[in-house]
């Protein structure tokens, strides 16, 4: 009998072997990322071009610093335009016919107009400045000796009469818009004076005594009977 034994055994050493390990997966196969290797002189320039940048920034800064603090920003107020009301008001005294009121408010109260404006518009010529009061509102002045309904309903923008104001030791007539402009209107020596803004009361009073007191100073109109000013 043959030996089989050793025929099996040839067969067995000559076939591929069916537990040959399967080569192992790279890291990419694997699903993990590859990271970029950067050579030491490459991340070198890098650090050094933002090194660079920052460097260069701080330099411009420094540059203009002193530049932005030689010229500071303008204060909230603003600008504040120099109107000399007494002057103005001496002007206009010829073409207005009576002494315009130029009230002495106090250097919180700033006037950005002061003119006397013809009868275009209203049909009324009058006096006119305008006040920044003290907690940046504003407050309109107007005054004729030529008032009537009309001109009185465009100045106080129709609003009703709600009541009376002391200032100055005198009744203002109060109209109130309920929309935060008021109107306080004086008919006193030949002249009506109207204070129309937003302002508050108090501030409203205050300008309104200092009306009064240059009223009082100035010499009284002369009026008659049919141009007399509106109650």
């Amino acid at each position: 009998m043959g030996d089989y034994r050793r025929v099996s055994d040839t067969q067995d050493q000559s076939a591929p072997s069916s537990r040959a390990q399967a080569p192992t997966p790279s890291p990419a196969t694997a699903g993990h990322p590859v990271k970029p290797v950067i050579p030491a002189a490459a991340a070198k320039r890098a650090n050094a071009s933002v090194i660079g940048m920052i460097i260069a920034l701080l330099v411009s800064v420094a540059a203009f610093l002193p530049i932005v603090l030689m010229n500071p920003s303008p204060k909230s107020d603003g600008f504040r335009p120099n109107i000399d009301v007494s002057a103005v008001a001496s002007n206009a005294k010829g073409v207005a016919g009576f002494t315009p009121v130029a009230p002495a408010a106090g250097d919180t109260f700033h006037p950005n107009y002061a003119r006397w404006a013809a009868a275009s518009g209203t049909g009324v010529a009058a006096w006119e400045v305008g006040y920044v009061t003290p907690k940046e509102k504003f407050i309109g002045l107007t005054q004729t000796s030529k008032a009537n309904p009309t001109w009185l309903v465009q100045q106080t923008k129709s609003a009703p009469v709600t009541g009376t104001r002391n200032a100055g030791g005198k009744e203002w007539e109060l109209h109130d818009t309920g929309k935060g402009e008021k109107s306080m209107v004086l008919a006193y020596r030949g002249t009506t004076v109207v204070l129309a803004g937003d302002a508050n009361l108090e501030e409203f009073a205050v300008l309104a005594a200092a009306v009064v007191k240059s009223l009082e100073s100035n010499p009284a109109v002369t009026v008659s009977p049919s141009a007399s000013p509106a109650p």
